[in-house]
């Protein structure tokens, strides 16, 4: 079998709520989500999610090859971008052709991949997300009751930039939990998005712990900040979670090696291969590690297999336009099928038919970084995220450029 060619489309999700971070939001609440179907000589096409830039470069290094050798090719495509390097956009493409390739291999063996990898169990542990930024506390508890109801037990919010908002959202987010489960607490995290300096960051954290415990806090500052995550690990009661945005083992080197981490991340868009390796990484330091979601949840099969597996975040209980993946939400828990590959079915004929677009990349997005982040003084005047452009929706205050995370001293 032989790789014989490559395609590229783009649907939509349809989250139907804005959603976005500290750093700003997508109002419309539709995203565009790449897809790559790697085609070969023996009539299986694989599928690979995450981003629709870069293909061209790296697509050489696997033309002609046995899409079976997923792990080899893997590292043929980092050494063809050898002397350009392989962060970014690059770094997106590897993962998405990996992810397609792993999707042949598995579809070749007429197995899912969670068997093809070795998994015991197609169980995997769960918990709820959302992208909750932008939403008032009424529409945070309408989206996050769907998660409860489905027997999730780990929340993870969105905060920031108002210490008294990220409490009162969280607890009335534990209180929905608790009521599900007979007054038995969920765990919460809290999800920064890079946006403190080291000091904003153990003043806020710090003032949420009084009120509300915390499992993890995730990326409090810049990803690269190896002696400011060490610092907070140390200062601060809750876990610290970080790695999503790191590219290749050699970026989470030295968090591990200062101790600067306690929960290790993967962002599901890099792929299968190197969230594998991010895992064995973390397993010989004695660190759980857990994958940050993507639509059809494709790291939930090699998460399977990782004895260091955490949870795995759901952001979603739904799937893009023309998307169907080969899984169940129970008990909080992702329920794989037996669907060969990563069980993920595309529908051209429904994709090619939207008439609807979207995008992450908005000038006031969440992939956008705001001027002011880890500069800021005083917290806003009022709770929940802020657009950036002066305006409001959704409920949600203009941010003042000096607004901080706050230290809460003006609380009554």
């Amino acid at each position: 079998m032989r790789i014989t060619g490559y395609r590229t489309l783009s649907t939509v999700h349809r989250w139907n709520r804005p959603i976005g971070d500290v750093n700003g939001f997508v109002e419309s609440g539709v995203t565009v989500v790449p897809v790559v179907l790697v085609e070969t000589d023996a009539g299986l096409t694989g599928v690979g999610l995450g981003t629709d830039r870069g293909f061209d470069a790296i697509f050489p290094a696997l033309e002609g090859e046995d899409p079976r050798a997923a792990t080899a090719l893997y590292d043929r495509m980092l050494s063809a971008v050898f002397k350009t390097g392989h962060s970014g956009a690059t770094f997106g493409a590897i993962g998405a052709l990996d992810m397609a390739l792993w999707d042949i291999k598995a579809k070749a063996a007429d197995l899912p991949l969670w068997r093809l990898l070795g998994a015991r169990d197609r169980v995997v542990p769960g918990y709820a997300s959302g992208l909750d930024g932008p939403l008032d506390d009424e529409r945070l508890l309408e989206v996050q009751q769907q998660f409860s109801d489905r027997g999730f037990r780990a929340v993870k919010l969105k905060g920031g930039l108002d210490v008294l908002g990220d409490i009162r959202r969280l607890a009335a987010v534990r209180d929905l939990y608790a009521d599900a489960a007979g007054g038995r607490a969920p765990a919460l995290m809290l999800d920064a998005n890079e946006s403190w300096s080291r000091k904003e960051a153990i003043r806020h954290i710090r003032r949420v712990e009084e009120r509300v415990p915390l499992a993890w806090i995730e990326e409090p500052v810049r990803r690269w900040d190896v002696e400011g995550h060490a610092h907070i690990v140390r200062s601060v009661d809750a876990a610290v979670a970080t790695g999503e945005n790191l590219t290749g083992l050699e970026q989470f080197r030295p968090l591990l090696q200062h101790g600067a981490v306690d929960v290790v991340q993967s962002g599901s868009v890099w792929g299968i291969t190197h969230f594998l390796r991010v895992a064995a990484l973390a397993h010989a330091f004695d660190l759980p590690v857990s994958p940050v979601a993507y639509n059809a949840n494709p790291l939930a099969h090699a998460a399977a297999v990782v004895p260091n597996h955490l949870a795995i975040e759901v952001q979603d209980l739904g799937s893009p336009v023309g998307i169907t993946a080969d899984q169940q939400f129970e008990d909080g828990q992702v329920i794989l099928g037996e669907a060969p590959g990563l069980g993920i079915t595309v529908d051209e004929d429904s994709i090619a038919t939207l008439g609807a677009k979207g995008d992450w990349g908005l000038e006031r997005g969440p992939h956008v970084r705001p001027s002011r982040a880890g500069r800021r003084l005083i917290a806003p005047e009022r709770h929940n995220f802020a657009r950036r452009d002066g305006g409001s929706g959704n409920g949600t205050p203009t941010q003042d450029t000096a607004a901080s995370a706050g230290d809460g001293r003006d609380e009554r």
